[in-house]
């Protein structure tokens, strides 16, 4: 029972964490709608990732029972994928190309959920 509740508690600090990183309630002024896409699509893939890690280690056995050879591979890489692009976005100079990254970005963070969900599942 405590496992559940040590997990619990890890995905709002995690969760929290990054929203705090992120702050989504401030959008640039010349590219909200993408900025809003790429902040809100990362942070409903972090939630996604979050659930699947937990309902994986307590239910499943663990993590790399779950998520066998190839599988765990594929897991590591919707892990890193993503978190990678949120942090990159402020590392180079865009100008002219953010919008077209932030739009990337938000296909990507969305399928990266998906696939999250879709290894967990089967």
């Amino acid at each position: 029972m405590m496992n559940y509740i040590i997990g619990a508690i890890f995905v709002v600090i995690v969760f929290s964490i990054a929203y705090a990183y992120l702050k989504p309630h401030r959008l640039h002024h010349a590219r909200p709608l993408s900025t809003l896409a790429l902040k809100g699509s990362y942070l409903l893939y972090l939630i996604v990732t979050l659930v699947v890690i937990y309902l994986a280690s307590l239910s499943g056995g663990g993590v790399s029972k779950v998520f066998d050879g190839g599988e765990f591979f594929l897991f590591l890489m919707v892990i890193f994928v993503p978190t990678a692009g949120i942090f990159s976005r402020k590392m180079a100079r865009f100008s002219g190309k953010r919008v077209r990254y932030n739009i990337i970005f938000t296909g990507v963070n969305l399928l990266m959920a998906v696939l999250a969900l879709v290894l967990y599942r089967f």
